[in-house]
């Protein structure tokens, strides 16, 4: 006989459960000839607790994380700018002096005049392909 043996060591008493691994067990219980119980007893999981599951797939409360999508995006001279609207005409107070750069920011001057900043807290590999990208 198969078993599975959980050793539960702290003051939890309740498996966590993640999105994915809910997913998972609602999907194996829409499987040709298998029975909500089965699933249940293969997983030591409440039936009940399958039950709520599949209810709240269904009214759309547990769903999958959506994955972004990442856009190509042309930094050349010669793109031209559809989303630019040239500024009113009014008199507008100069804007103040910028305050000094926040530790841990960094600041990177691009040829065509912008700007693009980025916080300690950034992604180091999306980083790298990104400034990768502005070098070809």
């Amino acid at each position: 006989m198969d078993g599975v043996v959980e050793i539960i060591t702290g003051r939890e008493r309740r498996r966590r459960w993640s999105t994915a691994e809910k997913l998972r067990l609602v999907a194996e219980t829409h499987e040709a000839g298998t029975t909500i119980g089965a699933v249940a007893a293969r997983h030591s999981v409440c039936e009940s607790l399958l039950f709520t599951w599949r209810r709240q797939v269904r009214e759309g409360v547990l769903t999958a994380a959506r994955t972004p999508v990442f856009m190509p995006v042309d930094m050349s001279d010669a793109a031209p700018m559809a989303s630019t609207v040239p500024a009113p005409q009014a008199a507008r107070p100069s804007p103040p002096a910028r305050p000094a750069t926040p530790s841990g920011l960094i600041e990177i001057e691009l040829g065509n005049g912008r700007q693009l900043r980025v916080g300690s807290d950034v992604n180091l590999a999306a980083l790298r392909r990104v400034l990768a990208a502005l070098r070809e």
